[in-house]
């Protein structure tokens, strides 16, 4: 399984650094932070609950929701593989994510996207998720957020 989950990881690092312009190569070329994701998932979301999606055996879909703090939690790293896009993975993760943290007594759920990523801006949008300021000073940033 978390070898699976650093493929996602992997694949949702290196697309994002191609789409700002910041491509590279393969893993090593990622800046530390997101190689550690890779490499150590378990320990660097030891505080997460991270969630995968699979089709059999095969990790297709992750998503991390991080560790309530002040009644908040936050979607992260939501990633499907490209070849199982359109089957309702992403909506699910997002969904699983969304009662998780209705269980765990969380207020409202967080999250950032990238502004050019339309089709998961229309996903949150669709799921309740509506922009709020911005709490992240990196630029092209929307943030969103919704009760739970």
């Amino acid at each position: 399984m978390e070898a699976g989950l650093a493929e996602l990881l992997a694949s949702y690092h290196l697309r994002t650094e191609a789409e700002k312009g910041e491509a590279v190569a393969d893993v090593e070329g990622l800046p530390d932070r997101y190689r550690a994701e890779i490499l150590d998932p378990g320990t660097v979301f030891a505080d997460a609950v991270v969630l995968v999606a699979l089709s059999g055996d095969t990790a297709v879909g992750c998503l991390v929701v991080t560790a309530p703090i002040g009644g908040r939690s936050e979607v992260k790293r939501l990633w499907t593989d490209p070849a199982f896009r359109s089957q309702g993975i992403a909506s699910g993760l997002v969904s699983a994510a969304l009662a998780h943290s209705a269980e765990s007594g969380v207020s409202t759920v967080r999250l950032s996207v990238w502004k050019w990523r339309a089709g998961a801006i229309a996903l949150y949008e669709r799921l309740g998720f509506t922009v709020a300021e911005s709490w992240d000073e990196r630029d092209q940033l929307v943030c969103m957020e919704r009760a739970v």
